[in-house]
């Protein structure tokens, strides 16, 4: 197929209550999508790049930058040869920037599906219709808070909780959530890279709870410090920003730093990469779950087609749209018996509400050949 032109979209969408991590709050999504017209039709995008640099390098300034100036004359430069297959490749040249290549990577492979008429979740390998689904509950300003929330999530029929935790928010609220619903409940926590190689004995402290893991408990290039703390806790020891390919979940993993990986496709560069990370853990006896980025229906149902392949054995953070946003930008995803469906349509299965990107849209720029 052949790249005519790219819009990148600008949108600010509010969420229902603020998201707090230890990398800070936010109460709006402010995020880029990549919408691609190619020769063979259109396809959609949201690249996961934060207004901050704060859970990785990568910021949706700075993406929406490389993607004009660099990316898409890169692809564009490839005519009729263009394929889904080969952003990756093309771009290799170009170092990081994963997010942004993986938003020009998953817009053409929307397109090239829609036009083959085949589904992302049986391009990928995907085995199940639906998924199980999880919640990630931020930081709160209270205790009663957060056991407000929780008891909420599990109301609406979530079948495991996150509870994001830092220096100070993580024993008490982990034993008051764990005393208040029992020892059934499917519970973790993620530190996103808060503690250091001091805060072991701490970390330790958390064994008492049964949590079926800790989430990226140090800076993400501590390979080392994960090595030496999985050796001392008894609970397992999950990476999220340490893994950014195949090989180097495939490093973690011979290492002894991880015994189980979250996988967020736009973090390792698209979904092909994704995939490739779910094969080697399942090669090595490892679970994966996939994470989430905050992502709108558009992100959202890409992510769900990832879920429905065979090693992902743990609920992910594939929440309902109601979890995040009043109105979303797609037809809602909903959660029934404590799963999600998995989109069946061509492509990623959904499309933009024109009304509701309109609203929440603050600009739009063409890139044309």
């Amino acid at each position: 197929m052949k790249l005519e032109a790219v819009e990148l979209i600008r949108l600010n969408v509010p969420l229902k209550s603020a998201f707090r991590t230890s990398e800070g709050s936010v109460s709006i999504h402010e995020v880029v999508w990549t919408h691609v017209i190619t020769d063979v039709g259109e396809g959609w995008a949201e690249c996961a790049a934060n207004g901050l640099p704060d859970y990785s390098s990568e910021y949706h300034d700075a993406a929406a930058d490389v993607l004009k100036r660099f990316f898409i004359p890169e692809l564009m430069k490839l005519g009729d040869d263009l394929t889904a297959e080969l952003v990756g490749p093309t771009l290799h040249w170009a170092k990081g920037h994963r997010m942004a290549k993986a938003a020009m990577e998953t817009a053409l492979l929307d397109a090239q599906l829609r036009h083959a008429n085949q589904s992302f979740a049986s391009y990928l390998g995907a085995t199940r219709q639906r998924v199980p689904a999880g919640v990630s509950v931020g930081i709160m300003d209270s205790i009663e808070e957060l056991l407000s929330f929780v008891s909420g999530y599990l109301a609406d029929g979530y079948l495991r909780i996150k509870l994001k935790i830092e220096p100070g928010w993580d024993y008490e609220p982990v034993k008051l959530v764990r005393d208040t619903f029992g020892d059934d409940l499917l519970l973790q926590v993620d530190a996103n890279t808060a503690y250091t190689r001091d805060d072991f004995d701490l970390l330790k402290r958390l064994d008492e709870f049964n949590l079926l893991l800790i989430e990226q408990p140090l800076n993400e290039e501590d390979i080392l410090g994960h090595v030496k703390l999985s050796q001392y806790v008894s609970t397992p020891i999950c990476l999220d920003e340490s893994i950014v390919s195949a090989e180097s979940a495939r490093d973690a993993i011979e290492l002894g730093a991880t015994s189980i990986i979250n996988i967020k496709p736009s973090r390792v560069g698209g979904y092909l990469e994704a995939v490739k990370i779910h094969d080697v853990a399942q090669k090595c006896g490892i679970p994966v779950w996939c994470g989430g980025m905050l992502e709108t229906g558009i992100g959202r149902a890409a992510n769900l087609a990832l879920a429905a392949l065979p090693n992902f054995t743990l609920p992910g953070d594939t929440s309902a749209s109601a979890r995040y946003f009043s109105a979303d930008t797609t037809e809602p995803f909903v959660l029934r018996d404590g799963h999600i469906d998995v989109p069946t349509g061509p492509g990623i299965g959904v499309d933009p509400i024109p009304e509701v990107v309109d609203r929440f849209a603050v600009s739009r720029e063409w890139i044309k050949r």
